[in-house]
């Protein structure tokens, strides 16, 4: 059984300038998010927040704890925020999109309020009230001893990651700081309605925006595909059309892809990868297929999603490139991807 998480975060949702900052910070002095007074003063904030950035910063996989209890910068962390990083101040859509995904990606420690929420909630509306009696139930199940309080407040945290924050009249704030993600609308307010208790009072009514999304391009789309594969299936030769679409952790539960959308892109797939990976398609059965998954560097398959806005400056001077690695990326994407192949070339150089 998984290892949920329902803290760490403080209350607080990830905010725009959190993740350079902290990534700033580990390289300076990777023990900062061990000594606590050194990060308040380093970082400006108070032992709450700091808590809080420690906490986003690892979700989101930019760093990880090392054994003495130190910090370092992930090779994603690197690729992402470094020198000449692929997207340093979080400006690219995709790369918004990319944080969504690496915030579902934990398979044995997931954040609980959006493994169930984005996985496993079946009712077409969101709001509050039904939501937290959910996850009442849910954690006594799971013989979790937590709170009301704690739940609201994981709850609140996942809602303003996707939601602007608004004021008690209920319009939008112009000054508040915002979680990046909210720009992806991924959640929306659709209404209110009475509350239950007959007081007259109402909430807001939330849905996931399922529809095709275009800024979720073909190269990000593979990207997931092979981290899922990775992490979910990784000793599956095949992965069927439910596991791209519907299943837990899919790209189509991830995003809210409608089927219809997964299977055109999953058409495509062939081409859009140049043949790395292949969707087949019978009466009997719907697979897509990888031969040299094992080969495959991922550091390639990110720098793809953003190579046709700049193939020039993406290497971080600080990264460590493993020379079999890089073999790696000239044998097979050389092959399938030759104007990443040639970009790795020169970055290595």
């Amino acid at each position: 059984m998984p290892n949920y998480k329902f803290s760490g975060h403080e209350t607080f949702p990830c905010r725009y300038a959190w993740l350079p900052k902290a990534f700033g910070a580990i390289k300076r002095e990777p023990k900062i998010f061990s000594e606590e007074e050194l990060a308040i003063v380093e970082l400006g904030v108070g032992k709450n927040m700091v808590r809080a950035i420690r906490f986003w910063v690892q979700v989101t996989g930019v760093a990880e704890q090392k054994m003495d209890g130190g910090y370092k910068i992930t090779p994603f962390g690197n690729l992402l925020l470094g020198r000449r990083g692929l997207d340093r101040f979080l400006e690219d859509r995709r790369t918004l999109w990319l944080l969504h995904w690496k915030l579902l990606s934990h398979v044995q420690d997931p954040l609980f309020a959006w493994d169930y929420l984005i996985n496993r909630w079946a009712q077409p509306e969101i709001s509050r009230s039904e939501v937290i009696r959910t996850f009442e139930q849910e954690t006594r199940r799971l013989d979790r001893k937590l709170s009301r309080v704690t739940l609201e407040q994981h709850f609140d945290v996942f809602l303003h990651t996707y939601t602007p924050t608004r004021s008690r009249k209920g319009e939008i704030q112009e000054d508040n700081l915002d979680c990046p993600l909210v720009e992806l609308e991924l959640i929306e307010r659709i209404g209110d309605r009475p509350l239950a208790d007959g007081g007259g009072r109402h909430e807001p009514v939330y849905a996931f925006r399922r529809e095709p999304k275009p800024d979720i391009t073909p190269e990000l789309f593979i990207y997931c595909l092979y981290d899922y594969w990775q992490k979910r299936r990784a000793n599956e030769a095949t992965l069927t059309f439910r596991d791209v679409s519907i299943l837990h952790g899919s790209i189509g539960q991830v995003f809210k892809l409608p089927e219809m959308d997964v299977r055109e892109r999953l058409e495509r797939l062939a081409a859009d990868s140049n043949g790395l990976f292949v969707y087949k398609e019978s009466a009997a059965l719907q697979s897509v297929i990888c031969p040299d998954r094992q080969n495959i560097s991922e550091r390639g398959l990110l720098r793809a999603i953003y190579l046709q806005e700049d193939t020039d400056d993406f290497a971080d001077d600080d990264e460590e490139v493993d020379a079999q690695e890089f073999q790696n990326i000239e044998n097979v994407r050389t092959l399938q991807f030759p104007l990443l192949a040639r970009h790795e070339r020169v970055a290595h150089d």
